[in-house]
């Protein structure tokens, strides 16, 4: 009896849990039906977007490479037209390098002479000015302006670099050159030819100078050719104040008239 009834009671809890599995399965199959129509339609709704969003990132993706290719085109164009510029470039290099030589702003050295100017070293006789026993700025600027007309290509006094701009004024017992004041003995180093001293010698103006100034008042001048002449660069300054380019003038370009011809009336 009692055995009978243990069963029967194994047997309904047996059913009863049977009975909420299949419930259960039954409602995850239901649900799963309802949710499947919504989520296909999403699918199918989001597609479209999706498509579309592929074109136009595959339409930037050609315009980037379109541009890839062009800037590439444009590199290789100025690569081919670079080497016209870097001839343009050496021939303004050139030239700039020309006008630095010219206007004395390049250090140099070369064969040249050497020619120092100094004081009397004898007191001044009756009834002469010792002033004039002195070297004074126009002795300088004549001497500097002999060794030009003589071939000289660069001069410096007391390693003061002179060119176009530069200038010799008396200022006390000293000379003003360019902005320096320069002191006795005076050395002027000149880079030239060999024959640089001979054409100083014969210049008509340098052996005037010596007739008149050097042998009348015992100014001493010395002379030495050196075949390694430094001159220094120019360090004054090149800013003008009033000088200015002349422009070039514009080329005029020939008028042509047309004379009318006189028809006759019919």
């Amino acid at each position: 009896m009692t055995t009978a009834v243990t069963w029967m009671r194994g047997l309904r809890a047996w059913r009863v849990a049977l009975g909420l599995a299949l419930a259960a399965l039954g409602f995850l199959i239901a649900a799963q039906l309802r949710t499947e129509g919504p989520r296909v339609r999403y699918t199918t709704l989001e597609r479209a977007p999706l498509v579309e969003t592929a074109a136009q990132l595959q339409a930037q993706q050609a315009g980037l490479q379109k541009s890839i290719l062009d800037l590439r085109d444009t590199i290789r164009q100025t690569e081919q037209g670079a080497q016209g510029s870097d001839a343009l470039a050496a021939s303004l290099s050139n030239q700039l390098d020309r006008a630095r030589l010219a206007g004395g702003l390049v250090a140099l050295d070369g064969p040249g002479l050497v020619i120092q100017l100094e004081d009397a070293d004898q007191p001044a006789p009756s009834g002469q000015n010792a002033t004039d026993r002195r070297v004074n700025a126009g002795d300088v600027r004549t001497v500097v302006q002999e060794l030009w007309f003589a071939g000289a290509e660069a001069v410096a006094v007391n390693t003061e670099r002179i060119n176009g701009l530069s200038g010799f004024l008396d200022v006390g017992d000293s000379i003003l050159a360019n902005a320096s004041y320069l002191v006795p003995p005076y050395q002027v180093v000149a880079i030239g030819g060999p024959d640089l001293y001979d054409d100083l010698t014969r210049s008509p103006g340098f052996v005037a100078w010596v007739r008149d100034r050097v042998q009348p008042y015992s100014l001493r001048v010395r002379y030495a050719e050196i075949a390694d002449a430094a001159v220094p660069a120019y360090a004054g300054a090149v800013q003008l104040r009033y000088a200015r380019p002349v422009p070039s003038p514009t080329p005029v370009q020939p008028s042509t008239s047309i004379t009318p011809s006189a028809t006759e009336a019919p």
